[in-house]
């Protein structure tokens, strides 16, 4: 993997560790759930399992982004992923500029009026790369 050159730290992404997602009772710091990492079938350069964008929630969902650029939404009473996308690929974009996804790192998703925005792409310490900001609606429009 190449070292970023405005990043002067050593790379750490990991391709074996990492990930998982884990609901606590703020009251008392109990464990409610834990939803282990879901292995994406082929791993790709600077692919990791963590999960170290911010989560967002909303009544019944917690969605969360990793390393590998998946966007996941997790039902927030059992933790299990209700919903997987796969952001690493090319985007027709609605001012045709180029466009393509990566890793999930750094500020959470945002939900207002009906829809959910994310960026995907994060190439610092050896991530995936990218350059898109993709808007989600239930109905896909």
């Amino acid at each position: 993997m190449k070292q970023d050159p405005l990043d002067p730290r050593p790379l750490f992404v990991d391709p074996k560790i990492g990930g998982g997602l884990t609901a606590l009772r703020i009251a008392n710091g109990e464990k409610i759930w834990f939803s282990p990492f879901v292995c994406a079938p082929t791993a790709k350069p600077g692919w990791s399992p963590a999960q170290s964008q911010a989560v967002t929630a909303i009544p019944g969902v917690v969605f969360s982004g990793s390393l590998d650029g998946h966007l996941r939404a997790y039902s927030a009473e059992e933790g299990k992923i209700v919903w997987d996308f796969d952001t690493v690929r090319n985007y027709q974009t609605v001012n045709g500029v180029r466009a393509t996804g990566g890793s999930l790192n750094g500020p959470g998703w945002v939900v207002a009026g009906g829809m959910l925005f994310v960026n995907s792409g994060y190439a610092r310490l050896g991530s995936i790369p990218g350059n898109v900001f993709l808007a989600f609606s239930v109905d896909g429009k």
